[in-house]
């Protein structure tokens, strides 16, 4: 691990100024943000992130926090631990999918951690990223190796000219209870939805995964008030039994209406560099009968477009089956 400065600063307003006065100097790269650090400490020690400035937030108070207010509406502070999250008793009852997808994350101890803010931001899991040695796409090279290599874990949608997945099991279940994140800046504030937060390697800077500019922090997660009706589940098929990331999760909030779904968000993680929205299936879903062939329908539409690489076929597939999955045990709820 390259040696580095560390700054602790005690407000936001420090930490960006620390942000702020690098960018200036054009020194992207060489001052970068530490939160829970499981990700960031991980690529310094591979050598694939060599700040000279770690900007340490865990001393700026505030920003651990998880509240529900009045209205039902749901704060979650960049800094609140998963481990916090997954023990909340108001997101346990009122968002269940958020408790599901923050319990799914690693071990009791990385949870303990890891950040929210973490969680959403980190860096491809992708194994010639992950490579010192291999200069990739998403690291500044000519070339997303992934493409004609080893791509079991790649993506089947939404890739090119990188072949990435995010990794983050909060993001599909934040996008579909429509979440929104607060970003500060040298600029100001500004507020934007979830959905609108990560990047496709085909939009904007390919060493990106999201619109986060060099003096800017996210700062917290806002879910609103879920409303009357919904139910929501979040499933995750992994290669090993723990401690794993997603070869294909599934997000999945619905509004039943009697015998049928009056609308539905469903959201795919492990198949797309960013969390997929399916809308096609919404609109399959939308105003139909609670039963296996709309279940089936909803996967097609789904995965229509999947364009599988040499070794990841099989998530097409399995895909469907969580799909189907989900929705038959939300029609059971």
């Amino acid at each position: 691990m390259k040696a580095f400065t560390l700054a602790n600063p005690s407000t936001l307003d420090q930490a960006i100024g620390i942000l702020a006065a690098r960018r200036e100097r054009g020194a992207h790269g060489r001052v970068q943000v530490l939160a829970g650090g499981q990700d960031l400490l991980t690529e310094m020690k591979e050598h694939l992130a060599e700040p000279e400035v770690l900007v340490n937030l865990k001393g700026i108070g505030g920003l651990d926090r998880i509240e529900i207010d009045a209205a039902g509406a749901l704060s979650i502070g960049a800094l609140a631990t998963l481990s916090a999250l997954e023990e909340n008793e108001g997101v346990r009852a009122r968002f269940p999918i958020l408790h599901e997808a923050a319990r799914s994350i690693g071990s009791p101890q990385i949870r303990s951690v890891g950040t929210v803010g973490g969680n959403l931001c980190q860096r491809p899991r992708c194994w010639y990223y992950r490579s010192e040695h291999a200069k990739c796409l998403k690291k500044g090279g000519t070339e997303c190796f992934s493409y004609g290599g080893l791509n079991k874990y790649n993506a089947i949608l939404g890739g090119g000219p990188s072949y990435i997945v995010h990794p983050s099991d909060l993001a599909p279940a934040l996008v579909a209870l429509d979440a929104q994140v607060v970003l500060r800046g040298s600029a100001g504030e500004r507020t934007l939805a979830l959905e609108r937060f990560f990047t496709l390697p085909s939009e904007g800077s390919i060493l990106r995964e999201n619109v986060l500019a060099d003096d800017e922090l996210l700062v917290r997660v806002i879910v609103p008030a879920p409303a009357p009706g919904m139910r929501s589940t979040y499933l995750k098929f992994k290669e090993r039994g723990s401690f794993d990331f997603a070869l294909v999760a599934v997000a999945l909030a619905l509004w039943p209406d009697g015998g049928k779904i009056a609308r539905a968000r469903l959201v795919l993680g492990g198949v797309a560099p960013v969390p997929w929205r399916c809308a096609g299936a919404e609109t399959a879903l939308a105003a139909k009968t609670m039963d296996e062939s709309v279940w089936k329908a909803a996967g097609e539409a789904a995965l229509q477009g999947a364009e599988p690489l040499g070794h990841n076929a099989y998530k097409v597939p399995l895909a469907k089956g969580l799909i189907f999955r989900a929705l038959q045990s939300l029609s059971r709820a």
